[in-house]
């Protein structure tokens, strides 16, 4: 493709199209850029670039509500406090897992994870317990912690929740 003076590849407009249309800025490796389109700031403050993907990806976005959870003030635990919470209690879960109580401690677990879905909804920034965008992560902690859950209250013996197919499917597949 070619541009107006002939200059071919990049898209930039040069010469007397650049001067007779003012909203067309040209960057300094000779690439067209969008009006008002502005990246993550630089070292020297806001670096315009292209509405275009980059050919190279040099970083990543943030996710949604990956900020600090608390002002910068705050000491470092207080920051993440979102995080801490689900670390802690999947932590006491653990524990009563190991102390014996195997179907309390995984319910614990799976309220943990179910916990970490709420905090990801209600909050607008919740630190580092936010991985992947907020869709992502209310379907993946919720899931997880719903299938903790319900694993945990079909444990045997004496199951608190009695699924009849599961039966019938070990039934099938031992047999």
């Amino acid at each position: 493709m070619t541009d107006a003076d002939g200059a071919g590849g990049t898209g930039a407009r040069t010469g007397a199209h650049a001067e007779s249309e003012p909203d067309v800025v040209t960057a300094p490796d000779g690439e067209a850029l969008a009006p008002g389109a502005v990246s993550a700031p630089g070292p020297d403050g806001p670096v315009r670039t292209s509405r275009r993907f980059p050919q190279v990806t040099r970083d990543t976005a943030r996710p949604e509500g990956g900020g600090r959870a608390a002002s910068a003030d705050a000491p470092a635990p207080a920051r993440q406090w979102p995080l801490l919470v689900v670390l802690c209690t999947t932590g006491a879960g653990l524990l009563t897992t190991a102390l014996g109580a195997f179907r309390q401690g995984t319910l614990v677990i799976g309220i943990a994870l179910l916990i970490g879905a709420v905090l990801r909804w209600t909050l607008p920034r919740v630190g580092m317990l936010a991985v992947r965008s907020r869709f992502t992560d209310l379907v993946t902690y919720g899931v997880m912690g719903l299938a903790i859950v319900l694993l945990a209250l079909m444990l045997q013996p004496d199951p608190v929740l009695k699924v009849p197919f599961l039966e019938d499917t070990l039934h099938f597949t031992i047999t």
